[in-house]
């Protein structure tokens, strides 16, 4: 039987990414870009995320891009002549919740799908594809070899070679912020003549049909652009140090190439132009939107036009908000998926209302949300809360983790039991704004000479709480009164597991009979490595889940699973993992910690496993409910949240101090 009832789950960044793609009109002297001299056209409709874009060849002006409005990364096209942009969805025959980097020439469309598992867990999914236009049943031709992983196709002018950065067909090795791809180039006609003519690089584009610009990390630290013949050759540096050049597009004229660039002392990407020939960098975006982030430049076929992507801004047309619930696509039929905005969902006993905590810097640490995303009411201002746990015997009490996250061992973490009268949430004065403040009580039920507590789940019967502690130099599991906490001299205390690893993110299954966590005592001496674990509330029957696919002594050590949940119904697990590798160059977004996070599902004996998800965002602090939320409960037709502002980070190891 398959997984059935409602998961909710956060995405890094996404939410508020508001991405639409522009381009510009080029002067025929780049010095003479100004705010007077070009002015930017809009190609999408403001809805959802748009973004990795490129100028079709069968219409001057017509743009296909990717957009998550369907709820996963699907293919679309806008087309000129409209007086506003009107999205068109590509359908291209294939059922995959992935797509990227499309590109149209000579009416075929060639993109990345996801649609075809690997035979082995620790390699991506992604492959390039090839569908015909000019058909009405076209069947899609896979252009990747079966075992092979290829990302970021580049089409040459003629339509007749396509460039890939490519994985190859060995498993992935866990890099993600520099990705060990090759440059592989082969015919449209004939894909099985694959050559490799760069040994390390990305992001590959044309200029005509015998030269290659692509991206890489220099020696000397800074990302910068190369070029090389594919006839031979080795490749050569086009951009200088002292400035990160990503993400290049050649000119179809031979004269510059776009890149996007972060500077020393400027904290946003720019899209510039480089001139080949006098190798100058030449601003285009910094002098329309100073303060965005601009990304992935492409040009159209008679280079007069620059495009790319970047948030639409706070006045723009289109959406203007980040909804509190958004439906997601799911491959499972009787399983429904939210993204919810906020971190660490845990619903009501009842179904009713959602816990959440913030982003943790800068926006309340304790909220709750009616389960249709019409209203939020605030219960802890603070930010530093993470990991809630909402009492299953109690309507008004909520259990989370009051002090900074990802910290040492001994810093000071509390397991706090927050109390409230939950008719404050039905007495419609309390409604205003979204951002009411409840009156809580607030207990510590955790030590502050204790260390690090967090992470908190609820026994069914709501009188005990399994939590991780650092309290004896490491980090393992313990469970306390759920009422009374844990006295001076160690009473109301029970020590679930002991060792010189780490034990973590338990959650107690709803039958009340198993502890689901996350641990690396296969092998403490990796931090990174974390399987996923069972041990019954008296610590006995301790066991690791051996999950469907994870066959051998290698597959088990690249194992990295967090935020494990139960179903409703305590047979199928729910987790975030890696086994899927990563599905675009890292470097062409913003920030993701772990773009190599999704949600699978598994029976609780590790057979079963379904990816849920599949994108180049992390994935991650799943909960599970029974029933299917109705698309017409939620309030999508006005959608309600906080205002869209285009706030995220760049990525955070992309540093200019070099």
């Amino acid at each position: 039987m398959e997984p059935e009832g409602t998961i909710l789950f956060t995405s890094v960044g996404l939410p508020y990414f508001g991405f639409d793609i522009f381009s510009v009109s080029l002067p025929p002297n780049p010095s003479d870009i100004s705010t007077q001299s070009i002015s930017e056209t809009r190609h999408t409709d403001g809805v959802s995320v748009n973004f990795n874009a490129g100028f079709t060849d069968d219409e001057t002006g017509s743009v296909v891009f990717v957009s998550e409005r369907s709820g996963s990364s699907q293919l679309y096209r806008t087309r000129s002549g409209k007086s506003e942009p009107e999205p068109e969805r590509i359908f291209t025959g294939v059922n995959s919740i992935f797509h990227d980097r499309p590109t149209i020439k000579n009416q075929r469309l060639y993109f990345v799908s996801a649609h075809e598992k690997p035979s082995e867990p620790y390699k991506s999914w992604a492959a390039v594809y090839e569908a015909r236009l000019d058909r009405e049943e076209s069947r899609v031709v896979r252009l990747t070899p079966v075992g092979t992983v290829d990302l970021s196709p580049a089409v040459s002018q003629s339509g007749e070679l396509i460039a890939v950065s490519s994985h190859g067909s060995g498993c992935w090795k866990g890099d993600f912020r520099e990705l060990e791809t090759e440059i592989v180039v082969f015919p449209a006609a004939d894909p099985t003549k694959r050559r490799v003519v760069v040994d390390l690089g990305g992001w590959p584009t044309w200029q005509g049909d015998s030269v290659l610009f692509f991206h890489r990390k220099a020696e000397d630290g800074w990302w910068s652009v190369y070029r090389c013949d594919v006839s031979g050759g080795p490749a050569t540096r086009v951009t200088p140090p002292g400035v990160h050049a990503l993400t290049p597009a050649a000119s179809h004229n031979g004269r510059w190439i776009a890149v996007a660039t972060r500077r020393k002392g400027r904290p946003h990407r720019h899209i510039e132009l480089f001139d080949l020939k006098n190798e100058q960098f030449y601003p285009v975006t910094e002098k329309l939107n100073p303060n965005l982030h601009h990304y992935n430049p492409f040009f159209s076929g008679d280079s007069d036009r620059l495009g790319y992507h970047r948030f639409r801004g706070e006045s723009a047309k289109g959406d203007s908000v980040v909804p509190h619930l958004l439906p997601v696509y799911s491959p499972v039929k009787n399983l429904r998926m939210l993204r919810v905005h906020g971190t660490f969902p845990s619903f009501s006993p009842d179904g009713g209302f959602i816990a959440i905590n913030g982003n943790l810097t800068d926006n309340a640490g304790l909220m709750i949300l009616k389960s249709d995303g019409s209203k939020r009411w605030i219960l802890m201002d603070q930010p530093l809360i993470f990991a809630t746990a909402w009492s299953p015997a109690e309507s008004g009490v909520i259990f989370t983790s009051v002090g900074p996250i990802f910290e040492s061992v001994k810093s000071t973490v509390q397991i706090a039991r927050v109390s409230f009268n939950i008719s404050d949430l039905e007495d419609s004065k309390a409604l205003t704004n979204g951002k009411s403040k409840i009156t809580v009580s607030t207990k510590l039920l955790t030590r502050t000479d204790k260390g690090n507590n967090a992470f908190p789940s609820c026994s069914p019967d709501g009188k005990k709480i399994v939590f991780r502690s650092g309290r004896s130099g490491y980090k393992n599991l313990y469970i306390v009164d759920s009422v009374n906490g844990e006295g001076e001299n160690g009473e109301g205390i029970f020590r679930l597991t002991e060792g010189d690893w780490i034990d973590t993110m338990p959650n107690w299954s709803p039958d009340g009979e198993l502890i689901a966590f996350s641990s690396n005592r296969h092998n403490p001496a990796n931090a990174d490595g974390f399987g996923l674990y069972l041990v019954r509330p008296d610590g006995t029957g301790l066991r690791r889940v051996h999950i469907e696919g994870q066959d051998t002594d290698a597959d088990l050590a690249k194992e990295r699973i967090n935020h494990v949940c139960f179903s409703p119904d305590s047979k199928w697990l729910l987790f975030t993992a890696n086994f899927g590798a990563v599905m675009a160059e890292t470097i062409s977004g913003p920030n993701q910690f772990q773009p190599y996070g999704d949600l699978y599902a598994c029976r609780v004996d590790g057979s079963g496993l379904v990816r849920l998800t599949c994108n180049q965002y992390e994935n991650g602090t799943p909960t599970w409910k029974s029933g299917v939320v109705s698309l017409e409960e939620l309030s999508l037709a006005e959608p309600i949240g906080d205002k869209l502002r285009g706030q995220f980070d760049e990525p955070l190891w992309l540093s200019c101090d070099i």
